[in-house]
Parts: structure tokens; C-alpha cells; sequence
């Protein structure tokens, strides 16, 4: 999708939203995204693999995971003019201008080919973005099928805060919707179910009794998705080896 297709509402939206946030945004963020960097050590990226960030935003995330793999080739997409022009300037003064490729997009729709110039990630991995995007579902299909086989897709969001007092949830989520962020309920039930659709693992944790959620969605080397029977497509009606889904106890991190 070209800048010129897309959304203009929401990309409107986020541009004002940050048009001056962006200045501030990881001084005041790294108090309350919390998990990213567990995300991002997660990653695991095969030597020179190719990683793509949706919804990358001042690029903080995107450089953190160039220095952590230093022979990979990281990609980010973000919607908004404001963040990318931050995340342009901030990956320049890291020097890293010669491994990261920034593209204006919109995550729920997006062409790699035509904003990159390949079409397979090894990596997909998304911070806290799912909460903002309009139609969030379509990002976790979009990126499964921009994925490599073998690749995985990494996910960590506000949770439910389940484990944690109402007043709390009450107060976090009166905040959160003055930047239009809205923690998503079904997160676990929609990436579970692309990840059977798809024959994937699926890895889930609760962090910090249940502030954030983290998940990992892995294909398998080859896959066939499923269709409506729970028979592969073009497979002569033999299925997939089903993915391992497995569901750890939320985890008790302070």
C-alpha cells in the first residue's frame, strides 16, 4: 500500500497524536511498555536474518534489536510521517542508516515487495502497537503471511491486568484512552486461532500479573493453511501436523 493509500483518517490521527509526543516518547514509555526488551531478547534471529518491525514508531526498538544481532538486517513500518521522520534521525545518529530500512505503511495491510524489496521476514515483531491499530486482527494475519518459513512472529501488548487490582486497571485504562490506546481482550483467543489456522506453535505469557502480554507465533518450516474443515488447502485433505500450543502459567513478574 503506497503513503498515498493510506488510511487517512488514522494516519492523520496518529500524526497529531505524536507530533510533539515524539520528542518525549521513550523518556516517558520506558516506564510503562514494559516487556520490550524481553521481547526483543526472544527474537533469536538466525545469522544475517531479516527482521521487520510494525508499528515501529521513534525506531527506540528497532535499534536496541540492530545492536543485539549485529549481522541481521532490520526493517520498520510505522503510519505515521511524524514517528518516522524521529526514528530516520534517531537510527542515523546510532549509525545504523546502512542495516535499517524505514517505510511509511499502514500494518494491516502492506505489500513488502514494493516498500522493501523482498517479501519474507525470518522476524516479525510488534510492541505495543496492536492496541492503537484500527482492524489489529488483520496485522497479526498480514505478518504471518509476510513470514519466512521457520519465521516467527512476536507480540507483546497490554494485557488485561488480571492479576492486579481493579482500581488499578480502572485508572491505567482512563489513561491509556487519551492516546487511543484500548488494551485487546481477544488478543490470546485470535493469535491462538491463526496459530492453528496456520499449523504454528503458539507461546503465551502473562507478565507482571497480567499488565502486558507477550507471544510468540511460530510456522513450521512448511505449512498449508487450513481450511474451513480443518483440512489443508491443496493438501488432499490431509491435514497439517498440528502446532504445540502451550499455555504456561502467567508468569510473576514485578
Amino acid at each position: 500500500m503506497s503513503a498515498s493509500e493510506l488510511p487517512a483518517d488514522h494516519a492523520e490521527l496518529m500524526d497529531g497524536v505524536y507530533r510533539w509526543q515524539r520528542h518525549i516518547y521513550d523518556l516517558t514509555r520506558k516506564y510503562y511498555l514494559l516487556g520490550r526488551d524481553q521481547m526483543i531478547s526472544g527474537l533469536d534471529v538466525p545469522a544475517n536474518g531479516r527482521v521487520l518491525e510494525l508499528g515501529c514508531g521513534t525506531g527506540r526498538n528497532i535499534a536496541l534489536a540492530a545492536r543485539r544481532y549485529p549481522d541481521a538486517r532490520l526493517y520498520g513500518l510505522d503510519i505515521s510521517a511524524e514517528m518516522l521522520e524521529t526514528a530516520g534521525k534517531a537510527i542515523g545518529r546510532d549509525g545504523l542508516s546502512g542495516r535499517v530500512v524505514l517505510a511509511r505503511g499502514d500494518a494491516t495491510d502492506f505489500d513488502a515487495k514494493t516498500l522493501f524489496g523482498i517479501e519474507r521476514f525470518d522476524r516479525i515483531f510488534v510492541s505495543y502497537s496492536l492496541s492503537m491499530i484500527p482492524g489489529w486482527e488483520k496485522t497479526v494475519s498480514a505478518a504471518l503471511a509476510a513470514l519466512a518459513p521457520g519465521g516467527s512472529l512476536h507480540v507483546v501488548d497490554f494485557g488485561q491486568q488480571e492479576g492486579l487490582p481493579n482500581w488499578f486497571r480502572t485508572l491505567l485504562r482512563g489513561w491509556l484512552k487519551k492516546f487511543h490506546v484500548t488494551p485487546r481482550e481477544s488478543l490470546r483467543e485470535v493469535l491462538e486461532s491463526e496459530s492453528r489456522r496456520t499449523g504454528a506453535s503458539f507461546c503465551f505469557r502473562a507478565l507482571y500479573r497480567g499488565y502486558a502480554w507477550l507471544a510468540v507465533v511460530k510456522i513450521a518450516h512448511s505449512y498449508l493453511p487450513l481450511d474451513g474443515g480443518g483440512r489443508a488447502q491443496g493438501g488432499g485433505g490431509q491435514a497439517p501436523r498440528p502446532g504445540a500450543t502451550r499455555r504456561p502459567s502467567p508468569s510473576r513478574g514485578g
